[in-house]
């Protein structure tokens, strides 16, 4: 007869990655990046408004 086969525990390594924003497009989550929100399924792609201040002097 053959061993009975072990069940593991699923590993946690992407718990701490969720979903920021869900896409506009198809629903899934989107990823964060530094200066945007990109879908990993469809490909859209969100662009964080960047606001630069400049100070006159």
């Amino acid at each position: 007869m053959a061993d009975p086969v072990k069940k593991e525990k699923p590993k946690k390594t992407f718990e701490k990655y969720k979903p920021v924003k869900a896409c506009v497009k198809c629903g899934a989550g989107m990823g964060e990046h530094s200066n945007r929100f990109a879908c990993g399924k469809c490909g859209y792609t969100e662009f964080k408004s960047q606001k630069k201040e400049a100070k006159k002097e």
